[in-house]
């Protein structure tokens, strides 16, 4: 077996989820929203599907959805990409990581990585046969640091992994972050590889900066984005890969031989979802706003630290002044005597270098987070 894989603990996901059931508990650790999706998307993907065609689409993606990831980026963000050569579509955002990692890197090479991070990137670097090296961000304010980057960059860095807004910290990386990471990337000639499945959840009238619009990143950046995160259907996995033709080329190859292809009735619905009228993303943005506002007022007021949660569906809590140093305790805690699962972000650290934070996830309705914040009452004082 493959020991990249093979030694890879249950992860604490897992974990806290199989305790929630076993618990009944209110499940504010798992990211996914109550949220069914838009119905006209949904409607387009179920027409599809009984109209066809329902065989293999082009390994590249439909063109239309492929037209329309171009449009909708030109509009939204300012890019400017060529549908033929310079949009691919992947079956979800991982497939597409994957995908970019086997296709960019050789073994050896050293990959730049930022702590907290999603937990598939560290055993895909790995399997590629890349060599991490570690960046640790640090609460409250999870930023990029010169001195931090300037230890971690080299002559062997031959890619960066950025995810631009982060989880499951809730950051937004803006354009002096951004900066200081295309300075680095230009300087040592080094591929960024953007996870922005988070690119239209952001919240407080911000807007997602692309890396790729940077000066010199045009022609080194991979950027992916995801349309269940984008619609609220995680479980369609469909995402979007752009880069400039000559890496794209490479990048195609890859994927020929992962998933080479992605349903065809749900690239036609993503197609649809994303010319909707900017009216639509934007109440997308304030009803989720409006989840974590509940969520964080409500915290606060049973006298929990809340952090600042910029975007994502999540939202994270400081238990030092709590007395608690050890988050997966605590959190093993909360599930079993309090029936609320979350998840502990150390296991978003691989040395964990941070035990006092904990993230839930707001993307849920008022009466299940009422219920969670009810069964944290008196949780606080009573750890003080």
């Amino acid at each position: 077996m493959n020991r990249v894989f093979a030694e890879l603990p249950t992860t604490v996901f897992e974990r806290m989820s199989q305790l929630a059931r076993e618990h009944g508990a209110v499940n504010l650790g798992q990211g996914f929203p109550d949220d069914p999706g838009p119905e006209d998307v949904r409607e387009a993907a179920a027409r599809a599907v009984m109209d066809g065609p329902n065989q293999y689409p082009p390994m590249m993606g439909l063109p239309a959805l492929r037209e329309a990831i171009a449009v909708h980026y030109a509009r939204h963000q300012g890019l400017t990409l060529d549908p033929d050569t310079e949009v691919m579509v992947t079956s979800g955002a991982t497939e597409a990581l994957a995908g970019a990692l086997l296709a960019l890197i050789e073994p050896g090479d050293e990959v730049v990585l930022f702590a907290p991070m999603y937990d598939a990137y560290l055993p895909l670097v790995r399997r590629a046969g890349g060599v991490p090296r570690i960046v640790n961000l640090l609460p409250p304010a999870f930023r990029l640091d010169e001195a931090a980057l300037a230890e971690a960059f080299s002559d062997r860095t031959k890619l960066v992994l950025l995810n631009n807004p982060l989880n499951p910290s809730a950051t937004l990386f803006g354009h002096e972050d951004l900066a200081l990471l295309a300075r680095f990337c230009c300087a040592h000639d080094v591929i960024a590889l953007c996870d922005e499945v988070w690119e239209h959840v952001v919240f407080d009238g911000a807007r997602h900066l692309p890396l790729m619009a940077l000066p010199g990143m045009r022609e080194r950046t991979v950027k992916i984005g995801s349309a269940g995160k984008i619609f609220s259907l995680t479980g369609w996995k469909v995402g979007f890969v752009t880069a400039d033709a000559q890496l794209m080329r490479v990048l195609a190859k890859a994927h020929q031989f992962l998933t080479f292809t992605t349903p065809p009735n749900l690239q036609a619905a993503v197609a649809l979802g994303l010319g909707k009228d900017d009216a639509w993303f934007e109440a997308m943005r304030a009803g989720y706003a409006r989840s974590r506002d509940h969520l964080a007022e409500g915290l606060r007021q049973r006298g929990f630290t809340v952090l600042p949660a910029a975007a994502t569906w999540f939202l994270n809590i400081d238990i030092a002044p709590l007395g608690h140093h050890d988050d997966v305790a605590f959190c093993e805690a909360l599930v079993t005597r309090h029936g609320v699962a979350a998840i502990p972000v150390s296991a978003f650290y691989p040395e964990e270098a941070v035990r006092h934070i904990v993230r839930l996830c707001f993307a849920k309705a008022d009466p299940t987070l009422d219920a969670a914040l009810d069964r944290m009452s008196g949780l606080a004082r009573v750890a003080a």
